[in-house]
């Protein structure tokens, strides 16, 4: 059922009856998501990905998704004939009501790579018809919407956005593992659309499902921007708190407990200091706004120092563990062995995207370290490969014989250790211990672990 022209009632009423057909391009953690969204609210839902493989495995009911509802109810909708997934994404177009594009931004060489949104939006453009309603999702630069999707839709399609087709741009506000969670209950859903109808069918499809209302704002490159800022503010935040930090750790200070009496004044929120930042959202965001920057000669200092700032943030912690394997007189040309505790660049999540992981395990390899990683959600990883390091989810024969522990990752396996677990897993009699995110547990080991953290100065333990 095309949305055009219907009122907002009818809509909602349309939706939950099953008679809308939604396809959502893009079926990574987050297309996955919403489709499952779209899915408990009563859509029939095409998902489409250009990746064969993940096209096959959800065709035999198999979902590649962290999230038990996302692959419950996805699962459901095999089996009850309401998802389907393809990687034709004419055919899908042609079959829906709803085109929900939620394919990767990814940034590099100094410029935004638009060709899986262009790639998208050229089918899309060529299968548009009267009534269809177009949404994107994917946090892109300010203008992305009106001055590029926009012209590719209208000008293939000779279709009028806001008069012939409804164009909304929504962005996705989610963290991978209570993706559902965060759509239907946990933040606001900031709507725009070119033209009022456009606008009208957004806040009537997202006010069925987001129970904590919709944000309107006044245009689609406000929304982009705003998607864009709160990723940066973040970013900002924790460089902020790496600073900190560091000078805290110099005065002999324990930052965990600056943070704690800051942040009880209402006005302050400083974030946790760690290993770095990394993901496939916090450290793009500010190089997509810095490229938008550009296009209007501008450069934006305090963007760009932050993002520097996070990302030598693995090489700090080299440094430190240099330092304490110095002070714990452990020679560096006898056969150190370094375990690194974490892959994942967020605890909890089984996705290495852009780790700091990665800086920590190459700065430490070239200094002839052996390097070995533990991760108890990845059990293999292609640049680890290459790097020759070893990677395993044991976290015993990962930890046997290490001279020294660096914490990368905030597991919730790992919250539950101590420093005499460590110590004792090791089966050294001493050992440095470097913990990037303030998540070990201090027991006393007789004097035998040096301890630092990334918010506390060094102690013997």
């Amino acid at each position: 059922m095309r949305l055009w022209g219907l009122s907002h009632e009818e809509i909602r009423k349309a939706l939950r009856r099953g008679d809308i057909t939604v396809c959502v391009i893009g079926l990574g953690g987050v297309g996955l998501a919403v489709a499952a969204v779209w899915l408990r609210h009563g859509a029939h839902v095409i998902g489409v990905d250009i990746d064969e493989v993940k096209v096959s495995l959800l065709r035999e009911g198999r979902v590649p998704h962290p999230e038990r509802v996302v692959r419950n109810t996805i699962s459901e909708g095999i089996r009850d004939e309401r998802f389907t997934a393809t990687a034709n994404t004419s055919q899908a177009v042609k079959k829906s009501d709803v085109i929900d594009v939620i394919v990767p931004l990814v940034y590099h060489d100094g410029f935004p790579d638009f060709s899986a949104l262009d790639d998208a939006f050229i089918k899309i453009s060529q299968n548009l018809e009267v009534g269809h309603t177009v949404i994107l999702e994917t946090s892109v630069p300010p203008g992305t919407t009106e001055f590029r999707v926009r012209r590719v839709l209208e000008g293939n399609s000779g279709l009028s956005a806001g008069k012939d087709f409804a164009l909304i741009y929504s962005p996705e506000r989610v963290m991978i593992g209570h993706a559902v969670e965060d759509i239907e209950q946990r933040y606001p859903k900031v709507v725009s659309g070119v033209g009022e109808k456009s606008l009208d069918i957004a806040v009537a499809l997202y006010s069925s499902i987001c129970k904590a209302g919709v944000k309107v704002v006044s245009s689609p490159r406000v929304a982009e921007f705003a998607k864009l800022a709160e990723g940066i503010y973040r970013d900002v935040n924790i460089a902020l708190a790496n600073e900190l930090a560091k000078l805290a750790r110099v005065l002999e200070v324990d930052f965990s407990e600056v943070r704690e009496a800051a942040n009880s004044q209402p006005y302050c929120h400083i974030h946790k200091p760690g290993a770095g930042v990394g993901g496939l959202c916090i450290p793009v965001y500010p190089m997509l706004m810095e490229w938008a920057a550009e296009l209007k000669s501008m450069r934006l200092e305090l963007v760009l120092t932050a993002r520097t700032i996070n990302k030598l943030q693995p090489l700090f912690l080299t440094s430190l563990l240099l330092e304490g394997l110095n002070t714990a007189k452990i020679d560096l040309n006898s056969d150190v062995k370094v375990a690194i505790l974490g892959l994942a660049f967020r605890g909890d999540v089984p996705s290495a995207a852009k780790s700091p992981t990665y800086d920590l395990a190459r700065s430490l390899s070239e200094l002839g370290l052996e390097i070995v990683v533990h991760d108890p959600l990845i059990s293999k990883d292609v640049i680890l490969e290459g790097l020759g390091i070893k990677l395993d989810s044991d976290i015993s024969r990962i930890l046997e014989g290490c001279s020294a522990i660096i914490v990368a990752t905030d597991h919730s396996q790992y919250k539950e250790l101590s420093t005499y677990d460590l110590l004792k897993a090791s089966g050294r009699s001493k050992i440095v211990v470097v913990d990037g995110r303030d998540v070990i547990k201090l027991r006393s080991c007789g004097g035998r672990v040096l301890y630092t953290s990334v918010s506390k100065p060094w102690l013997w333990v």
